[in-house]
């Protein structure tokens, strides 16, 4: 899932290029500023240039001013074989709903010329710019209990006694719709999923949707904006939050403003857009020429999509997934955060980003969270692929929650759109998908089932294309409704015990030979006990009392696996729980 990038030699050389030169990254501390309180900015330089003075240029509100940074110790680098010196400086203390902008730069000793992070310019004035958005705007808490169902629109539901279409192949439209999606509510809602994120549904020439051509319509194909505006509100009726998928870097060829930029010299589009030779060669997502990447540096084209996710956000859209982030410049991103905030302060703002969690962090002034594709990795590698041991995932597992706040949302998922499907992965072993699946439901951030996952729906072939990952769902005898049954379970559990998403985790056993692992979350009232035996054989875990006592004001005298029905066994001293080969118990 994160391609090339875990590839070694491209971790070596994306490593040495963070060192080298003067470089920013978006390192501040702390990581969300907030009002009338200083943010400091971290900076290091090397690379065998040697400076003297660090500058920050910055503007808030319309007010510039400049401060030097101060060096601390220098680092040795064993892989650079060099010296890395930090600087760090101080924004001053801001207002609410301040933004700040900024540059970076350093002097070269013995000379007048500068360097600027972290492009390496030699100008100000094609420096790297740097933005963050100084609030009070907290995580919304609706996010902290969220379920969210994925809908992959196309291959949902077409409706009530409509057939799905039948394409010549997977990149063709199977006919899911809006109106399918209404009437599939309760279907979602008996799942305990509290949010739906619905993939993108504006007008598109594609099935996935990732090109729009106008964001203020939706897809033909998919129905119309008052079916748009149904859903909401009988999402609403039902407590439950929509989510839209916004793409904000590029959108279709045939989008009316490229279409005029490719066949007028003078218009005004063709700064929308960026052009190595016009009217044919322009930046675009990944070379596809089928998707032209959006010049977000200019101002109109900024406040086009700033006004259309405004608008979505007044009809009543509870939040954005915001596709390929890392896409569009930081600075867009600050825009966009109080554009959406100012109408709908309680909008979850949530990010794609693949990448490591230094990156993620980077985004943590402009979201409320990011998708959590290093968890997913973990769950599929540990549970699934069988390649990394319990105590490497519990390494992995603890070290994540600890680097990450609360104050912003991870939501997690087994496989999604873009992946190869989780049961397709295990070999058609649906055991390692409840495993993983019990796991996914039992940590604090907001677990995400993609549509079909809860009624094992797998793939034909590897993952050469994406679309062998958005096989249609099947609503007759084809799905699983043992597996469906499991995961409306988990999602009711999760529901009943707000522990999960509120309590603190700890583990209280972990026993990489037998494949056994247990972990607790807790509150000042409540403590819950996740059991796993991941072996090809049965098992009987073992928890002092002590592991228990002394998280909970009451240790009941008897307890019960309230997933799988297990036996568990309460002694003076000690919690056992019998666990047969490949399964799972929510102990209470």
């Amino acid at each position: 899932m994160f391609g090339t990038q875990r590839d070694f030699k491209n971790r070596i050389a994306a490593y040495q290029s963070s060192l080298v030169g003067i470089k920013h990254l978006h390192r501040l501390s702390p990581r969300h500023p907030k009002p009338n309180q200083p943010t400091t900015v971290h900076v290091s330089t090397s690379g065998g240039t040697a400076y003297d003075s660090v500058h920050c240029w910055m503007t808030a509100d319309g007010e510039e001013t400049t401060f030097e940074l101060v060096p601390s110790e220098p680092g040795w680098n064993t892989l650079e074989w060099r010296y890395v010196q930090q600087w760090h400086g101080y924004i001053p203390p801001q207002p609410n709903r301040a933004t700040v902008r900024y540059k970076i730069g350093g002097r070269v000793v013995g000379s007048d010329r500068w360097i600027f992070a972290d492009n390496q310019a030699r100008v100000l004035s094609k420096a790297t710019e740097f933005a963050i958005s100084v609030d009070n705007y907290e995580m919304p808490t609706w996010v902290r209990d969220a379920v969210i169902y994925h809908i992959f629109l196309d291959r949902f539901y077409p409706g009530d006694g409509v057939p799905w279409k039948k394409p010549i192949n997977l990149s063709g439209f199977f006919g899911g719709t809006l109106r399918g999606a209404i009437q599939k509510l309760d279907y979602i809602q008996s799942l305990d999923c509290n949010a739906i994120w619905l993939s993108p549904l504006f007008a598109s020439p594609t099935h996935h949707g990732y090109d729009a051509t106008d964001y203020y319509t939706v897809e033909p194909r998919f129905g119309t904006n008052a079916e748009l505006i149904e859903l909401i509100d009988k999402a609403h009726q039902r407590d439950i939050r929509v989510i839209l998928d916004f793409v904000a870097n590029h959108w279709s060829n045939h989008h009316p403003t490229f279409q005029e930029a490719q066949r007028e010299p003078d218009s005004e589009y063709r700064a929308w857009y960026t052009w190595q030779r016009w009217p044919d060669e322009y930046t675009s997502f990944f070379g596809v020429k089928g998707m032209p990447q959006l010049n977000l540096k200019h101002k109109p084209t900024s406040d086009y999509l700033l006004d259309c996710a405004q608008h979505w956000l007044r009809k009543g859209v509870d939040g954005y997934r915001l596709d390929y982030a890392p896409g569009p410049p930081h600075t867009f991103w600050v825009d966009f955060r109080q554009a959406c905030k100012a109408v709908n302060p309680d909008a979850f703002l949530f990010g794609e980003v693949v990448s490591h969690s230094e990156v993620i962090a980077s985004y943590m002034p402009h979201f409320d969270g990011c998708l959590d594709f290093l968890l997913a990795d973990a769950l599929r590698r540990t549970f699934v692929l069988e390649t990394s041991t319990l105590l490497e995932f519990e390494a992995f597992l603890g070290a994540h929650e600890a680097y990450f706040s609360l104050d912003f949302s991870l939501p997690a998922f087994l496989d999604n759109h873009d992946m190869t499907r989780i049961l397709y992965l295990a070999r058609e072993d649906k055991a390692k998908v409840r495993l993983a699946a019990l796991v996914l439901f039992t940590l604090s951030a907001p677990p995400i089932i993609y549509n079909g996952t809860e009624v094992g729906v797998s793939q034909r072939n590897p993952l050469g294309r994406f679309e062998e990952a958005r096989l249609p769902m099947p609503w007759g005898d084809e799905a699983d409704r043992e597996l469906f049954a499991y995961f409306q379970r988990l999602g009711e559990l999760r529901r009943q015990f707000s522990v999960i998403s509120s309590g603190k985790r700890e583990v209280v056993h972990l026993d990489v030979q037998k494949g056994t692992y247990a972990y607790v979350q807790t509150s000042e009232i409540r403590t819950v006990m996740i059991a796993l035996n991941t072996s090809r054989h049965s098992q009987t875990i073992k928890i002092p009392m002590s592991s228990l006592r002394g998280r909970d004001s009451e240790i009941a005298p008897t307890l019960e696996d309230l997933l799988n029905g297990n036996r568990v066994t309460v002694s003076e001293d000690s919690v056992s729980i019998s666990l047969p080969a490949q399964s799972g118990a929510f102990v209470a």
